[in-house]
């Protein structure tokens, strides 16, 4: 199980995760739990504590008005990176419930 996306938990963490089958794949929980977190999935069917998916309406609307072509979609990829404040990014946190400070 680790790959070139480890995960980087430690003792007393808990790690959240919606239902994507990709992350129930065999190994996923006894990593997590051999370091000491917690594994917590998120209810089916819940966007609201789902803070990607929070971020991705903003995203879809910015690409949707700017891309028509795959070469101007990835710029338009880039360029939103730069859409999302710090600020914005605690305010998703804190929407979801999360300690945001």
């Amino acid at each position: 199980m680790p790959s070139s996306r480890t995960l980087r938990c430690q003792s007393g963490d808990t790690v959240v995760m919606d239902n994507l089958p990709a992350h129930k794949v065999s190994g996923i929980r006894e990593h997590i739990e051999a370091v000491g977190a917690r594994l917590l999935y998120l209810p089916a069917y819940s966007p609201d504590f789902n803070l990607i998916e929070l971020a991705f309406a903003k995203l879809n609307s910015f690409l949707r008005s700017a891309a028509r072509t795959i070469p101007d979609l990835w710029e338009a990829i880039k360029q939103s990176v730069n859409r999302f404040a710090p600020d914005e990014c605690r305010a998703y946190l804190a929407a979801a419930g999360y300690d945001a400070t």
